[in-house]
């Protein structure tokens, strides 16, 4: 099951359950993949709206990566998933606002 808290998310792939959490690592990763200065870089151009299908592919690929996940970027391209393209584009939409939203539950004054 994820862990809100910790940034993790779960999506079905090929008819599977798998966690998808975007750690340290994996931004790092993204950061090379997409060419990316920094996370402000990063973040910017997720928040754009302006992403290709490959971008996403690199997304999904670093979030199940740093969900522990070793699969190559070949085998995430060739996973399927209900709702066809909308479903990829819902997947890293939910990753990445679990990343880089803010957790209400981790700024408590108590």
């Amino acid at each position: 099951m994820a862990n809100a808290a910790r940034g993790e998310i779960e999506a079905n792939l090929d008819g599977k359950q798998w966690i998808l959490c975007l750690t340290l690592g994996s931004l790092a990763s993204l950061e090379t993949r997409l060419d990316a200065k920094n996370l402000s870089e990063l973040a910017s151009r997720f928040s754009s709206g302006k992403l290709s299908a490959s971008d996403l592919l690199k997304i999904i690929h670093a979030g199940l990566s740093g969900g522990g996940h070793t699969l190559s970027l070949e085998e995430v391209s060739q996973m399927r998933v209900e709702g066809g393209v909308s479903g990829y584009v819902s997947i890293a939409a939910k990753l990445l606002e679990a990343t880089f939203s803010p957790n209400p539950e981790l700024n408590s004054d108590g």
